[in-house]
């Protein structure tokens, strides 16, 4: 497996890097993303967001899930905010392209 790039094709399926966990805290009710001596608090967006970058889901099929889940926001408005989300997780090396 390779890093994932910045620019993150439609058909790419990302993974989350060995060194990330995804965890869920039950007395938030919300997803941290925990990586080697930080961590993120992710809303309930990004944290369905990455819990589909198993390497299974190509981008377009999490926007794809997401449009089904959010029906008052364009596709457009989120293949771009699933694409600066995912951007940054790779830019911080915490994505794999698993093909």
């Amino acid at each position: 497996m390779r890093p994932l790039s910045p620019m993150i094709a439609s058909t790419a399926k990302p993974r989350l890097s060995p060194k990330a966990r995804l965890r869920f805290d039950r007395r938030t009710g919300r997803y941290l993303l925990l990586y080697p001596e930080r961590g993120l608090d992710l809303n309930a967006t990004a944290g369905e967001i990455t819990r589909l970058c198993t390497g299974e889901h190509r981008m377009e099929d999490i926007v794809r899930h997401l449009a089904g889940t959010c029906p008052a926001v364009s596709p457009a408005d989120i293949q771009r905010a699933v694409s600066e989300f995912l951007a940054a997780l790779a830019a911080r090396g915490l994505l794999q392209d698993h093909r």
